[in-house]
Parts: C-alpha cells; sequence; structure tokens
C-alpha cells in the first residue's frame, strides 16, 4: 500500500529536482554566498507576486516578526494582540523585542482572530495587533483595519500559512503595515532549510527592516544601529524563486484536495463557507470529540494526520501562567486534528483518507 505523507517534500524534489539543484549549484560556483543577485532577484520576484512594493528576504519567518515589530517602533512597555490559536513564533516574536503578548480568543467556525475578544484586550498600553492568516485562511482583513483605526493600532500580519491567499484583489501580508512570510519547507512555498521574508509598502519602514537584518549597517562599515544577523542565504533565495513559479499550481492542485474533503467528510468540517479564494490549504483542519482516539486509529490505517494545535499558546509553559482566558480556542485545541495536504496527493490517496476518517470517526462531532 502506497505510503502517505502529510507533506511530501520528496515528491515535490522529483518534479524539480533538476531545476533546484541547477539553482544552488550557479550560487556555488558564482562564489557570492552571502547576499547576492539571487536574492535580490528572489525578493523583486516575490514582491511582484503579491503586488507589494518591498519584499525584504530574511533567515526565517519569526525574524520577520520580529523585525517587523522592531522596525514599526514596538518595544518595551508596549502590549500586542495576538491570537491565542497560533504557532508559538507569534508571540515569542513579541517577547523578543520586549514588549507583552496579551492573548486573544478565536472564532469557533474559522479558528482566526476574534475581534470582540480583542476588543476587551486593549489597554492605553496596546501597540499593535497580530492577525494570523492560520492554515491558509486568510483573515478578512477589512474589520481588522477597522479595528486597527480606532484604536490607532499597527497592523502585523502573520502571513507564514497563506502565500499567495487573496480577498478582494490583496494578497495576505500586504494590507497591514507589514506582512510576515516563513518558508520552512513544509510552507506552501519553502526553502530547503529556514528563510523567511517581511513586506511592506513603506519605504522607510523597509529600510529600518533592511538595516537590522544585517548588523544595522548601511554599506560595509557603517554601522547606524545595533542589528543582528538575519540574512537569507542565497541558496535559499534561489530555490524559492524556482518554486515561486509553480506557487498557484500547487494552491490549484490543494484546493481541489480540499474540494474533495468538504464533499466526502461535511459533519466534521470546521469550515463550510468563506471565499475560496481567501484560502491556500496549508493545512485542512476537522473537529471530533475525541481526536487522540481517532488520530491513533487513522495512524494505525497508515493515515497520517497532525495537530494545529494541541495547545493554545498562553496554555504552554513557554507562557503560562496567562490571565487572558480564551475558551473558544481551547475548545478547539482539544478537537483540532489535520489531514494531509499537499500538491502531490492523487484522487486515490484523496479517497482513501476520506474512507477511513468516515469508517473510524464513529465519535461525537464537534458540532459546528
Amino acid at each position: 500500500m502506497k505510503r502517505l505523507e502529510m507533506v511530501d517534500l520528496r515528491a515535490l524534489h522529483e518534479e524539480l529536482g533538476e531545476k533546484i539543484e541547477a539553482a544552488m549549484l550557479q550560487v556555488v560556483r558564482g562564489g557570492r554566498h552571502v547576499g547576492g543577485p539571487e536574492v535580490a532577484t528572489f525578493e523583486d520576484a516575490f514582491a511582484a507576486f503579491l503586488g507589494a512594493r518591498h519584499a525584504i528576504a530574511l533567515a526565517n519567518g519569526t525574524d520577520a516578526l520580529r523585525l517587523a515589530l522592531l522596525a514599526s517602533g514596538v518595544g518595551r512597555d508596549d502590549e500586542v494582540l495576538v491570537p491565542a490559536n497560533t504557532f508559538i513564533a507569534t508571540a515569542e516574536a513579541v517577547l523578543a523585542v520586549g514588549a507583552t503578548p496579551r492573548f486573544v480568543d478565536v472564532e469557533g467556525d474559522t479558528g482566526l482572530i476574534d475581534l470582540r475578544s480583542a476588543e476587551a484586550r486593549v489597554t492605553p498600553r496596546t501597540k499593535a495587533v497580530i492577525p494570523v492568516h492560520l492554515y491558509g485562511r486568510m483573515v478578512d482583513m477589512g474589520p481588522v483595519a477597522a479595528f486597527a483605526g480606532k484604536y490607532s493600532l499597527l497592523v502585523i500580519e502573520d502571513a507564514a500559512q497563506a502565500h499567495g491567499a487573496s480577498r478582494d484583489g490583496r494578497r495576505a501580508g500586504t494590507i497591514g503595515d507589514v506582512g510576515c512570510f516563513s518558508f520552512y519547507p513544509g510552507k506552501n512555498l519553502g526553502a530547503i532549510g529556514d528563510a523567511g521574508a517581511a513586506v511592506t509598502e513603506d519605504s522607510a519602514t523597509a529600510d529600518r527592516i533592511r538595516l537590522y537584518r544585517d548588523h544595522g549597517r548601511r554599506g560595509r562599515d557603517n554601522h547606524e544601529i545595533a542589528g543582528c544577523n538575519s540574512r537569507m542565504d542565497p541558496i535559499q533565495a534561489a530555490v524559492l524563486r524556482v518554486k515561486l513559479v509553480h506557487l498557484e499550481r500547487w494552491t490549484q492542485a490543494r484546493r481541489k484536495v480540499a474540494g474533495s474533503y468538504r464533499a466526502g467528510l461535511a459533519p466534521l468540517l470546521d469550515w463550510e463557507g468563506g471565499e475560496p479564494q481567501a484560502e491556500v490549504h496549508h493545512v485542512f483542519p476537522i473537529l471530533v470529540e475525541d481526536r487522540d482516539e481517532l488520530q491513533r486509529a487513522l495512524r494505525e490505517h497508515g493515515i497520517p494526520t497532525g495537530v494545529h494545535y494541541r495547545q493554545t499558546v498562553p496554555a504552554t509553559p513557554a507562557f503560562a501562567p496567562s490571565l487572558d482566558e480564551c475558551p473558544v480556542a481551547e475548545w478547539r485545541a482539544r478537537r483540532q486534528l489535520s489531514l494531509p495536504i499537499h500538491p502531490h496527493l492523487d484522487d486515490s490517496d484523496v479517497r482513501r483518507i476520506v474512507d477511513a476518517v468516515n469508517r473510524l470517526a464513529s465519535l461525537a462531532t464537534a458540532g459546528v
């Protein structure tokens, strides 16, 4: 029986292996192993793909968030609103600049930031809000912009799981003050190691992020600020440039898989509506009452699954005890189970997964 993968990087390499290896070899032979034309070329291509003015290539997605906050003036004594249902890096970046994350609840049907909960967390110290486009779902940024305007907040978009998602003609990451991306290998657009990027329309912010990423220097020896080393390797940039050409095609393949899941697993879905173009399906979560038992049963039948995420961020040892109660996020954390989704699943793979889930999930659903 064919082995199924949550993310099949081997299949992707088989598809693009020669082009990827050629791009890497060109960097090696070119002798420019830090910075160089490959990084600038990828920045231009990624900015054009998103419709953004500036894209700044960075070492990873966590640094993208951290440097976006720094460059936007967020620091000590400030508070930043962070959804409780996200990867821990979103909150880590806030701590890294000396600010305090205030955790807000999420919507029950989407798992995305609940602005009513966010409004309850606003204090005189609140400086920014980080809407997270989780699972490849794009937050509706119109209400976020109105909320931020009401309280004079910066908007830092965490688009680490939403490469290419769009609403009303705007891509995820291009609507707030800064958008932040991760190119971790398992992402929809992934490098062969760590890499990230920040995008912005503001030239002054872009300039500050570029300064921070390279030890605060302009030129070789003119260190204007105390920065850090967050440069993207040119090998990663070269690989990402090869893959970027195929991202839209891969997104359509993910949407086809998601459509089959929706048709076959309707009672278990946690997302029935919305705009199809606003999702790029980095992850496909379902909600079930006895998540761990179903995960075990599926594993025994050769179906891999994941959990995104087993704990809310304020419930992790790293951030506990937090006084920010987020009951909906906690409710989802007990039920979320992610099914395999990637561009190289074929129709028979999807049927096998749907049949197994339907057969084994003789459990009460979450009722959303």
